[in-house]
């Protein structure tokens, strides 16, 4: 099988979020794409179902190391970079995939990749305590004007806004109480951010934990970064329902990430683009037989 070596929201080699993109996959299993995945380690490996089109897009399957998940970002731009320089050459504006959250169109802008997420869905509002319990910090680290809650977009995140950056670079996961919060709750994902950025051209900067899926901590994470731009705007956290900015990700774990959101709400109904870049690092043969 070819396989593709990318890392992605990356603004230059070995930065970003780090992702196998397998093509001429034949009738490889569902066991044996999760063996590899696990084998590879990256936060999510995808698996190139088909370089044919069905249903008006390419179908394509996300495994983490030890689960497979309906939807990803980094996993879904990096595919569609793969289509569209490497399987589908005549497909230049645009590529839509075909995952089991549903259709995903990624628009190709220059050098900028940006996916359309579902419409949100926003669960229940959790215990600020309870958060900064799990997270290692001060019920005080928590911005007290507006909700922990529950988002999806494809792939449930639990948003947490944070009072300073501070809080955000102190934050470490309590294995025992994380272990007691996703026994309980639908959105096992923690996505915290803040204002301030990175860099001085951010806006913002997040990290995100993801341990029930076998990533400790996220490089960059588009699913999450679309649930959060879904509460921004819901939220008007930054004063308006509409918000286009750049957020930092991945500096805590020595992969400076840059992820860029175009969002906004009208009569309830959410437009969610995140976008970023794409870096080739490496491609090879992989010998599944």
């Amino acid at each position: 099988m070819t396989f593709y070596i990318l890392d992605v929201f990356a603004n230059s080699r070995y930065s970003g979020n780090q992702l196998a993109v397998f093509a001429d996959i034949g009738d490889l299993s569902s066991h044996e794409m999760q063996q590899i995945a696990t084998e590879i380690g990256f936060s999510e490996t995808a698996f190139l179902i088909s370089g044919a089109q069905n249903r008006g897009g390419y179908p394509v399957r996300i495994f983490t190391p030890c689960k497979e998940v309906a939807f990803a970002g980094h996993p879904s731009l990096g595919t569609a970079y793969i289509l569209n320089k490497y399987i589908d050459r005549e497909q230049k504006g645009s590529i839509t995939l075909n995952l089991k959250a549903g259709q995903i169109p990624v628009d190709f802008s220059g050098d900028i990749l940006w996916m359309k997420q579902n419409q949100p869905e926003f669960g229940k509002t959790m215990d600020a305590g309870m958060l900064a319990g799990v997270l290692g910090l001060h019920s005080r680290d928590i911005d007290a004007g507006f909700p922990v809650q529950e988002v999806t977009t494809g792939l449930p995140f639990t948003i947490v806004p944070l009072s300073s950056k501070a809080a955000l670079q102190a934050a470490k996961i309590n294995a025992e109480q994380y272990l007691e919060f996703v026994n309980h709750t639908w959105a096992k994902g923690i996505l915290v951010f803040c204002q301030g950025g990175y860099d001085h051209h951010q806006e913002l900067s997040q990290r995100v934990f993801v341990d029930y899926l076998g990533i400790p901590e996220d490089p960059a994470t588009g699913s999450g970064t679309g649930c959060m731009a879904a509460y921004l705007v819901r939220h008007k956290l930054l004063g308006s329902n509409k918000v286009s900015l750049s957020v930092g990700q991945g500096y805590e774990i020595g992969r400076p990430s840059e992820l860029m959101i175009k969002a906004s709400e009208i009569n309830n109904y959410y437009d969610i683009m995140v976008g970023g870049k794409v870096v080739e690092i490496a491609t090879g043969e992989w010998y599944n037989k």
